[in-house]
C-alpha cells in the first residue's frame, strides 16, 4: 500500500515556511526516509517544477513533475495501479483530495500521516520527550518517607 505525499503541500506545513529552503527539503525528505525506515511502508514524494526527475532514499521515492503540476502527476499515477483503493494520498490540498477520491485512492491529512509514524514533523517519539531525570528519581527514592514498608 504505497503513500503518494503532496510534497509541496506537506513540506510547508511540516517545516513552518511557505518558501522552504533546498535545507528544508533534504531534512523534511531525510524524515520520512527515516520514519519508512522502521516500516514496511513505501511512500512517493511529488514535488513541483525542476526536470522530470525520479530518485529514491531507501523505501521513499522522490519524483519531481517537470513542465507538469505535480496534482496531475499524483492523479495520473493513481490511475496506473490496478487497484487504486490501496492508494493513499497525503495531502492537505481538498482540491488535490477531491480528484484523488474521485480517481479511486484513499486520501488522509498530514496530522494522520505523521501520527502513522510516530511523532510528529521535525518533533521526537514520544519515548524520547519523556526522559527521565535520573538525579530527581535518586533523590526521592533516597529519602525514607518516600519508600514503602
Amino acid at each position: 500500500m504505497p503513500y503518494f505525499l503532496d510534497g509541496n503541500n506537506l513540506i510547508g506545513r511540516a517545516r513552518g515556511t511557505g518558501r522552504p529552503s533546498e535545507e528544508d527539503r533534504k531534512a523534511f525528505l531525510a524524515e520520512i526516509a527515516d520514519r519508512l525506515r522502521a516500516t514496511k511502508a513505501r511512500a512517493i514524494v511529488f514535488f513541483d517544477g525542476a526536470g522530470e526527475r525520479t530518485s529514491s532514499l531507501g523505501s521513499l521515492s522522490i519524483r519531481e513533475s517537470g513542465s507538469e503540476p505535480a496534482d496531475d502527476v499524483i492523479v495520473r499515477e493513481i490511475a496506473r495501479f490496478r487497484h487504486p483503493r490501496e492508494v493513499i494520498v497525503v495531502t492537505a490540498d481538498r482540491e488535490l483530495a477531491r480528484r484523488a477520491r474521485d480517481a479511486g485512492a484513499s486520501v488522509i491529512g498530514p496530522d494522520d500521516f505523521w501520527s502513522r509514524f510516530g511523532r510528529k514533523p521535525g518533533g521526537k517519539r514520544a519515548e524520547e520527550t519523556a526522559k527521565v531525570d535520573v538525579e530527581e528519581w535518586l533523590r526521592y527514592f533516597g529519602d525514607e518517607k518516600n519508600r514503602q514498608s
